[in-house]
């Protein structure tokens, strides 16, 4: 780590790292004892399901639980924690066991995974990142393990529980329930329901938030309060505009009970903001539910979790930044606090490159695929938000759509966060002093 972080910088590092996660996967899933068939998956679909687990996202082109072997399945896993909690979390982790010092090298590495504006702490912070992690991802499996033993029996349920705990946490998606039903099957079911949502909605907060909550602070940070409430009004907004476009869809709600109706919605709200599973058949929904789901599957998650999209914060600089224009106020304030400059520009680069990407995906797609631009839109918006929600076409992309779909999920992971690192990077002390003269441009 140390000869490679001398010669590339921290992002390229990562970028990097990454990479050769998917391709170890990848290798072990082409194995003949990873599926079921004992011939191993071919290798565009190998990368394909490697880049979805590595990348948090949950789009499969093969069903997990009927294709694979347990052998496949513990790689899969694998690979969702390693990806959703940063490889380098777990590097520094494994060098901190075998005595080793934190060069200052590995800290500026950290500091780019867990997307830290500074080096300080970042080592103290890592160690909080796997001790929440692996709190949240026991109780799941606690939690789910009695819940299902009375249906599974208890080798089963133990196993489920810890599946689905660490698929949901660290907002994968990938599920053990069999032909791509993901969790159909519990619609109904307040446990499984509100277990799940808890992991996916807390790992999608942000390490920095769970901490913060967790140390009992009287006063949380501005990046808190940020989160909790965009995340918070998202989540409402997303209910109640499923629940009212389709509570009457006899292929979605409409045929439960008004509980179950609330749960539903709740939960397809909250999925869509990055963590991938469905318990309805999304597939069924109107056109206008799915439009209001891909604006979900944007935004995102937060800055620091295991989610992806533009994130909360982001988008919140934006909206903040156009309300401000509207007003002609040259500052942007949230609740007595101007954000820097630096900050709304970072969030309208990651934006406009966001937006530019989806696009290009979606006119590659819209050529190469045998569906219409709805479903395609969904899928593309889904890959670079690392949600993994699907009208039903990935199983059967052309091999230049899988191909599409493998780069914008690598992107929509890494992206934001590499991007945010290089526009931060200062100028040299000679080009800091140039300055050039104003002419002013027609806008609007």
């Amino acid at each position: 780590m140390n000869a490679l972080g001398k010669i590339m910088s921290p992002s390229r590092v990562l970028v990097l790292g990454f990479a050769v996660l998917i391709v170890f996967g990848a290798l072990l899933l082409t194995l003949p004892q990873a599926t079921q068939d004992g011939l191993g998956l071919t290798t565009l679909n190998a990368v394909f399901t490697a880049t979805s687990a590595v990348c948090v996202t949950g789009l499969v082109v093969v069903d997990t639980a009927t294709t694979f072997t347990l052998f496949g399945q513990w790689v899969i896993l694998f690979l969702i924690q390693v990806g959703g909690l940063g490889f380098m979390t777990f590097a520094t982790l494994f060098a901190m066991i075998l005595g080793k010092k934190i060069t200052l090298k590995e800290r500026l590495l950290l500091q780019e995974a867990l997307n830290q504006v500074s080096v300080e702490g970042v080592v103290r912070l890592m160690k909080s990142v796997l001790l929440i992690s692996f709190a949240f991802e026991a109780m799941g499996t606690l939690i789910l393990t009695l819940h299902w033993y009375s249906d599974f029996g208890f080798s089963k349920a133990l196993y489920y529980g810890l599946f689905h705990s660490i698929s949901a946490f660290n907002n994968a998606g990938f599920d053990l329930m069999g032909n791509f039903t993901s969790l159909t099957a519990f619609v109904g079911d307040p446990v499984v329901n509100i277990t799940i949502m808890l992991l996916f909605i807390c790992g999608g907060l942000g390490f920095i938030v769970m901490a913060d909550l967790l140390a009992h602070r009287k006063k949380f940070r501005l990046h808190t309060k940020i989160v909790l409430l965009v995340s918070g009004v998202l989540i409402l907004l997303g209910t109640v505009i499923i629940l009212i476009m389709e509570f009457a869809n006899p292929d979605t709600l409409g045929p439960f009970p008004l509980g179950t109706k609330i749960m539903a919605a709740l939960f397809q709200s909250a999925t869509s903001r990055t963590a991938g599973f469905n318990t309805i058949n999304i597939a069924g929904m109107y056109d206008t539910t799915l439009l209001s789901m891909i604006v979900l599957m944007f935004i995102g998650a937060s800055p620091g979790g295991t989610g992806g999209g533009i994130k909360t914060t982001t988008f919140i600089a934006i909206f903040l930044s156009v309300l401000s224009t509207y007003r002609s106020d040259p500052h942007v304030v949230f609740q007595g606090r101007t954000l820097p400059k630096d900050v709304i520009q970072k969030a309208w680069a990651v934006t406009t490159s966001a937006l530019f990407l989806v696009f290009l995906v979606l006119s590659i797609l819209s050529h190469t695929e045998n569906s219409d631009l709805r479903t395609v839109f969904f899928e593309v918006t889904s890959a670079f938000g690392t949600v993994g929600l699907s009208l039903g076409i990935t199983p059967t992309l052309s091999e230049v759509g899988k191909m599409a779909i493998i780069l914008t999920m690598f992107i929509g992971r890494l992206g934001p966060l590499t991007l945010a690192f290089v526009l931060s990077q200062k100028k040299n002390k000679q080009e800091a002093h140039i300055k050039y003269p104003d002419e002013r441009i027609m806008i609007g």
